[in-house]
């Protein structure tokens, strides 16, 4: 079992320029034991937003804090704290802050493809 704040899990910062702004901590995952889910919290800073993208799984996604905007089927649809996204596989999608405040959310994902 593990049962641990997620801030004391050490973060890593995207290096890519269109990541600019992401912190990402993987929370629970192989490491830990995990054989079917892996959690991650992401931090966007001020005007930052994932790369669009899509890939074969499908995830989850708890909005924690904070305000923003997911694309979803070429559309902008705001989200707040409380909010959760099911976002299935192949679908292209996109997260972006838009607020000064940082935008942090809970993803999940199946084990057995990248972790962060």
């Amino acid at each position: 079992m593990k049962i641990k704040h997620y801030s004391g899990i050490e973060p890593k910062h995207s290096e890519k320029a269109t990541q600019s702004g992401i912190t990402g901590r993987l929370v629970i995952g192989k490491g830990d034991g995990a054989d079917n889910f892996c959690m991650r919290i992401f931090e966007l800073s001020k005007n930052s937003c994932s790369p669009r993208h899509s890939h074969e799984w499908e995830h989850e996604i708890f909005i924690h804090s904070g305000k923003g905007e997911i694309l979803s089927e070429g559309k902008w649809i705001s989200v707040t704290s409380g909010y959760i996204i099911f976002i299935p596989g192949n679908q292209e999608h996109q997260i972006k802050n838009t607020t000064d405040q940082p935008l942090i959310f809970v993803c999940l994902i199946p084990a057995g493809v990248p972790e962060i």
